[in-house]
């Protein structure tokens, strides 16, 4: 386990043994193996897009799988290894429509390199949860700092715009530049990258971000209308009360 994306990780440094929040170290091994088969997914959707393929479906996936892994959101093993699964499925899917339009255009099989996170496979829960376990599944595995940096401020500024873009899809609004972004992004973190361009990337998300709160405004005024200036009461009852934070209103 190493985890660091909230403020509260310990020594400042990263959370190695059970999370600040109380995550479990299985648990954030799981979220990790997830964003990792997600980098799969994308580094396909990067080569499809090469062929005017866009999968709606695969970038809101993603959406849907990053949103899991932000603080407190999910600590369900399970689903987790059922989004696993799932990922795993989309990843397949993708591949077939790129590898089609490949030999389409070049009437031979791509032959090409690919990293672990595009060819490794399993439906076994156990060696799943032996695969999250895996050196190559941690931050920390990038050596070089500065890079390992670089790249976790991208995945998890990428979170956030899933975030935003799976409450607008809710609403049924949904834009695939921001798909397309997000699969940008994930792959990038599989090449080397000079950090001129790393650092151009990490603008891009927070360009990305803005435009993606946009939509989300865009689906819920167009939804439910404009807010307005309502009077409520402040006082203490009787009763018990529940405090919904807004974000997601369709739920309510």
């Amino acid at each position: 386990m190493f985890c660091f994306q909230c403020q509260e990780t310990a020594k400042n440094q990263g959370c190695t043994v059970k999370g600040m929040c109380g995550k479990p170290e299985e648990t954030a091994d799981l979220q990790d193996l997830l964003i990792y088969v997600c980098k799969g997914i994308s580094i396909y959707g990067e080569k499809a897009k090469e062929y005017g393929l866009i999968d709606r479906k695969s970038g809101l996936f993603i959406c849907r799988a990053l949103f899991t892994t932000i603080t407190n959101v999910a600590w369900d093993d399970k689903k987790i290894i059922d989004l696993i699964k799932e990922a795993l499925k989309v990843r397949e899917e993708l591949k077939s429509k790129f590898l089609g339009a490949y030999r389409e255009r070049f009437g031979k099989d791509f032959s090409g390199p690919l990293p672990d996170c595009a060819t490794w496979y399993s439906d076994d829960d156990a060696e799943i949860l032996e695969k999250a376990k895996a050196e190559e599944m941690r931050i920390t595995a990038t050596e070089n700092e500065d890079v390992r940096s670089l790249r976790e401020l991208l995945v998890i500024g990428s979170k956030g715009v899933a975030a935003y873009a799976d409450h607008a899809a809710t609403l049924g609004y949904e834009k695939d530049d921001i798909y397309s972004f997000l699969m940008e992004a994930l792959a990038s973190t599989t090449k080397e990258l000079s950090v001129d361009d790393m650092i151009a990337l990490v603008m891009k998300a927070g360009e990305t971000a803005v435009n993606t709160m946009a939509l989300l405004d865009e689906a819920n005024t167009g939804t439910y209308g404009h807010p307005e200036i309502t009077e409520v009461n402040l006082g203490v009852r009787d009763k018990p009360g529940i405090l919904i934070s807004g974000h997601d209103l369709k739920d309510m």
